[in-house]
C-alpha cells in the first residue's frame, strides 16, 4: 500500500486530491495538512511513502518546507500547484532541489479526470522512485569538438521524472561543435521556456525551447515546448523542428515516442538517441525503431535514474545498444556521434 500525505491550504485540494487517489486500489491517503508546521508532524508520525506538496501556502512556502524535508529527511515529493509563467520557476527550483515531479492542479493544463489519472500515475512512480535532494555541481566545460557531417546527423533525448537534474548534467559535459540535440522533457507549457532559458546560462550548447519551422544547427538544442509534440523534418540539405498539437501518447504531450518516431524517418542510422530517468514507458518503442533502422541507442542505468521506467521499458524490449550511468553518458555520445567522422578538438 502507498501511503501519502496530502499538504495544500486549500480544504477543496486537499479533498480533490483525496478522491483521487482514494479511489484506487493500492493507494490510500493518510494524512492531510493545511501548512508545513502540521505536515511536519503527521510526517513524523504518520511516515507516508509520498507527499504531495502546493508551492502557495501561509506562514511557509512550499519551497521552504522541501528544503527541510530534504535536508532532513528526503521523502518522494511531488509538487502539485497553480502554475502561472511567475510560479513556473518556483516549480523547476523545486525540481532542482529534489522534488520528483510537478502537476497543475486542474484547469490550466488538465480538466479534472486527466488531472486523476495523472496524479495517480505520479504517485505510483514516486512511490519506488531514488529520491536525489541537492543541486548540479557545476561543471567545467568541455573543449568545443568538429564532428564530420554534423548537420547531417541528429541526438534525439527523451527524459521525464528526474530528467530536468540529469539533462542538466548532460548538457554542461557536453561541448559545442556536436550535431544539433533535441529534446522532450515531460513538463508543463509554462514551464519550458523558463528551464531552458536556465540551461543556456550554464551550458557551452546554445539552448532554447524549440519554435516550429526552426532550423536545426550543429552546437544547438531544442527542447520541446510543453503541451506541444515536437518532431524533426529534413528539407533538402536542410533540417527543421515541427511544433505541433496532437492527441497525447503515453498520457504526454509532447511524446518521446512521437519524437523518436520522426528521427527513425527523417534521420535513420545518422540518429543517436538516449532515454534518461523518468516514470512510464514513452518513448521505449519509439527508440526500438531507432535501433532497427540503424541508430546508436544508449539507456540510463537502474542505479543513477530516479526512476528506472522509462529506461527499463527501453532495456527489456531490446531498445537500447547500451546502457549506462547517467555519469558515463557524456563520453559515450561524443564516441558514437563521431563514428565514420573524424573528432577533433578545437
Amino acid at each position: 500500500m502507498i501511503r501519502v500525505l496530502i499538504v495544500d491550504d486549500s480544504e477543496i485540494y486537499r479533498k480533490l486530491i483525496s478522491y483521487a487517489l482514494n479511489d484506487e486500489p493500492g493507494i490510500e491517503v493518510v494524512g492531510t495538512a493545511e501548512n508545513p508546521y502540521v505536515a511536519r508532524d503527521l510526517i513524523n508520525l504518520l511516515k507516508p511513502d509520498v507527499i504531495t506538496l502546493d508551492l502557495r501556502m501561509p506562514r511557509m512556502d512550499g519551497l521552504t518546507f522541501l528544503g527541510k524535508i530534504m535536508k532532513s529527511h528526503p521523502y518522494p515529493v511531488i509538487i502539485v500547484s497553480c502554475y502561472t509563467p511567475k510560479e513556473s520557476s518556483y516549480a523547476l527550483k523545486a525540481l532542482r532541489m529534489g522534488a520528483l515531479d510537478t502537476i497543475s492542479k486542474p484547469g490550466l493544463e488538465y480538466n479534472l479526470k486527466q488531472f486523476s489519472e495523472r496524479l495517480v500515475q505520479t504517485v505510483r512512480g514516486a512511490a519506488g522512485a531514488r529520491v536525489q535532494p541537492g543541486k548540479i555541481n557545476k561543471t567545467v566545460s568541455p573543449a568545443p569538438v568538429s564532428v564530420g557531417n554534423a548537420g547531417q546527423k541528429i541526438i534525439a533525448i527523451g527524459s521525464s521524472t528526474g530528467g530536468t537534474k540529469a539533462l542538466e548534467f548532460l548538457l554542461n559535459n557536453l561541448p559545442e561543435g556536436l550535431p544539433g540535440i533535441v529534446i522532450v522533457q515531460h513538463l508543463p507549457e509554462s514551464f519550458t521556456k523558463s528551464f531552458a532559458d536556465r540551461l543556456n546560462k550554464h551550458s557551452p550548447l546554445s539552448i532554447r525551447e524549440a519554435a516550429d519551422n526552426e532550423p536545426i544547427t550543429p552546437g544547438c538544442v531544442y527542447i520541446a515546448k510543453g503541451d506541444k509534440h515536437l518532431t524533426v523534418q529534413r528539407r533538402g540539405e536542410k533540417n527543421y523542428v515541427r511544433v505541433s498539437d496532437g492527441q497525447r501518447i503515453n498520457f504526454h504531450r509532447p511524446s518521446v515516442d512521437v519524437l523518436f518516431d520522426s528521427v527513425v524517418e527523417e534521420f535513420g542510422p545518422q540518429a543517436t538517441g538516449i532515454i534518461l530517468t523518468g516514470m512510464g514507458s514513452d518513448g521505449a518503442e519509439g527508440l526500438l525503431k531507432m535501433r532497427n533502422n540503424g541508430a546508436f541507442t544508449i539507456g540510463q542505468d537502474e542505479l543513477s535514474s530516479v526512476v528506472y521506467g522509462m529506461p527499463k521499458a527501453a532495456f527489456e524490449i531490446g531498445a537500447v545498444c547500451e546502457q549506462l550511468p547517467l555519469n558515463d553518458i557524456p563520453d559515450r555520445i561524443l564516441s558514437a556521434v563521431s563514428k565514420h567522422s573524424k573528432l577533433i578538438a578545437k
